[in-house]
């Protein structure tokens, strides 16, 4: 199964050049493969740590990846759904592959302390100046992904069919993915038997890998709400409609949907996030406006707390006599679901690599991507968390050490960037041997 880059165990490379291999060494040579082009990717790493880029911005950091892909001997093509690309490597006939990274960083101002942290900020079109960071993983992801792209380049003779590296933007505002198919990405492009993604962790040890048969990631949905009443003096409320009152009432009430309307063993999340309404002590506003996430594994379950919010809002401003409540689905993206079959399989093949020990049955989260838009087209996918904690912390933190380890999107967050970069290229490269025609 892994011979397919063997020879790469023994290759001198230089940065994103060519490879001189030598003699196919054993199947278990994979990590030893990794190593070889390793100081090529935690350079690639490092650069784009320094050089994060805003969701729907995304320009150098594609550039970058088009160049290398192209440098490899695949067709590259650019500007898919935003700033996304698309590498296609044909090696005769058999399976399609497709490997995903997000190329996308955060509104979020590094503080880790490290040589190498972003200190980048942008100007959006609003005239705003944001911090921005890979605090969510994404430079790992997409180092990883191009060194199995490496790996998989200079084994040719190993394996056979059509790997398609994608390059999506926007996954943090869950609107790239869909970018992407919208501009034609399965019709542009083969439309492959299976897609493939990573997430790091900021909850398993790096070293370690982390999968779930079934739904792996819940969906997402971002909410505005506003509640509209009348104005007024503050010393004479029975002259106004009240909409501070009303929203004070509709967030308490709005809780009791997963409560008592969701069933218990359904997981579901509502969230009220924000909310704002006023200016002075003494001035009853206008309006109100909220913003709430609601998360679910269940499309039944997501649709009955997106139509439960809506009753809510409006009951509530009803109850209060001349209000009105409006709600706006501002950014929606599916649950994410690794399918069964596909997720076992590809789990013993890189525990084969790892060993068993490494690799292990999580549980699902609430958190969300947009990657699960891939699976919705009848295309196969499977998604895999890769551990990036220091093992140390890790241990220290579950034996009554640090309560918390810094969480992805934390101006903390930090993997174990040696421990985490090999392994998710590891992963990215045995998963796509795994699924790919063999000679």
């Amino acid at each position: 199964m892994l011979r397919a880059i063997a020879a790469v165990a023994a290759a001198s490379l230089s940065p994103l050049g060519a490879a001189r291999t030598g003699e196919p060494a054993r199947a278990g040579d994979l990590l030893a493969g990794v190593e070889a082009v390793y100081p090529d990717i935690e350079r690639l790493y490092v650069e784009l740590h320094q050089n994060p880029e805003l969701s729907l911005h995304e320009e150098k950091t594609a550039a970058r990846l088009a160049r290398a892909l192209r440098g490899l001997g695949f067709e590259v093509a650019t500007g898919i759904g935003g700033h996304g690309l698309v590498g296609v490597l044909r090696n005769g006939h058999g399976p399609t592959v497709m490997l995903r990274a997000d190329l996308d960083a955060l509104p979020v101002e590094e503080k880790t302390g490290l040589p190498y942290a972003s200190r980048v900020r942008f100007t959006d079109p609003d005239g705003r100046t944001v911090p921005v960071a890979h605090a969510c993983g994404h430079d790992l992801h997409m180092s990883a992904w191009l060194g199995a792209a490496m790996l998989l380049a200079r084994a040719r003779d190993r394996w056979r069919g059509t790997l398609a590296m994608v390059g999506q933007p926007a996954e943090e505002i869950g609107q790239g993915a869909r970018a992407m198919l919208e501009s034609g990405l399965f019709e542009r492009f083969p439309k492959p038997e299976a897609a493939f993604a990573i997430h790091a962790s900021a909850e398993l040890p790096a070293g370690t890998v982390g999968y779930v048969p079934g739904t792996v990631m819940a969906s997402a949905d971002s909410l505005d709400v506003t509640i509209r009443g009348r104005g007024g003096h503050g010393a004479y409320p029975h002259r106004t409609v009240d909409p501070i009152v009303i929203a004070a009432k509709f967030v308490l009430a709005v809780q009791t949907v997963v409560s008592r309307e969701v069933s218990p063993l359904d997981p579901a999340v509502l969230t009220v996030g924000s909310i704002h309404g006023g200016t002075k002590h003494n001035i009853i506003p206008d309006e109100v406006r909220l913003q709430l996430t609601v998360r679910a594994h269940r499309e039944e379950v997501r649709a009955h707390l997106l139509e439960a919010i809506r009753r809510m809002a409006r009951a509530e401003a009803e109850a209060a006599g001349g209000a009105e409540a409006e709600v706006v689905v501002r950014e929606s993206t599916p649950a994410t679901f690794s399918e069964p079959a596909l997720t076992r399989r590809l789990a013993s093949a890189i525990a084969g690599v790892l060993g068993q020990e490494a690799v292990r049955e999580i549980q699902p989260v609430m958190g969300a991507e947009d990657f699960g838009q891939y699976g919705r087209t009848g295309v196969p996918v499977a998604y895999f968390w890769v551990g990036a904690v220091e093992p140390a912390a890790y241990e220290a933190a579950t034996r009554g050490g640090p309560p918390l380890l810094p969480s992805l999107h934390s101006p903390l967050f930090a993997p174990d960037r040696a421990r985490a970069l090999r392994t998710a290229t590891t992963v990215f490269a045995a998963a796509a041997l795994e699924l790919l025609g063999k000679p």
